[in-house]
């Protein structure tokens, strides 16, 4: 039983490298309910084989109000959600008719993937050995978003979300920021 365990997470892992990232229109503020459902339903019907993730591309923010900064998090593309799968019938009608879902970006009903380049400019996709890039107390400048050629210092590491702590100094402050570590280059 536990060969045939290990065999299928094989098969699934193999799987998921075959999938691709695919963008859905939402309706305007659904975006987060439109992947809260999309979620259950692929855990419900036991379609973890075709869909594989779904995210809401967000972005960091610096808004200043009376003096102080406050770093918020927006959408990167308002109304559209991002869907990791392997496009077949079956899980085409599954995101088609998730609630809130108006369709696929493509032409007609042809759904088209993103390419590499788009996924790696998006940050969508992790990279399992970025812990090997940077560690804690590094020198790195930030290349994209908000905080881009900023030089900072790695205070902490997030393996499974991919994210990296950085302490950057603004305004003669030190600021703890949160990004993704394809966000950041050696310094």
């Amino acid at each position: 039983m536990t060969d045939d365990l290990n065999q299928r997470d094989g098969e699934d892992l193999e799987r998921e490298d075959e999938a691709k990232w695919y963008v859905i229109h939402t309706y305007s503020g659904h975006e987060n309910k439109v992947k809260d459902n999309m979620e259950s339903m692929v855990k419900n019907q036991d379609l973890g084989d075709m869909i594989f993730d779904v995210q809401v591309p967000m972005e960091e923010y610096v808004e200043t109000k009376d003096g102080v900064n406050k770093i918020k998090e927006r959408k990167m593309f308002p109304s559209y959600v991002l869907v990791k799968m392997i496009m077949n019938d079956k899980s085409w009608y599954v995101v088609r008719n998730t609630r809130g879902v108006t369709g696929f970006v493509g032409p007609g009903s042809k759904p088209i993937p993103l390419s590499e380049e788009e996924v790696k400019n998006l940050g969508v996709s992790k990279v399992e050995d970025y812990g090997d890039l940077f560690a804690v107390g590094d020198r790195v400048k930030v290349l994209t978003g908000p905080f881009e050629d900023f030089v900072g210092i790695v205070d902490a590491l997030d393996a499974e979300k991919g994210k990296v702590k950085v302490s950057i100094s603004m305004f003669g402050r030190d600021t703890l920021v949160e990004l993704d570590h394809d966000q950041l280059t050696e310094a």
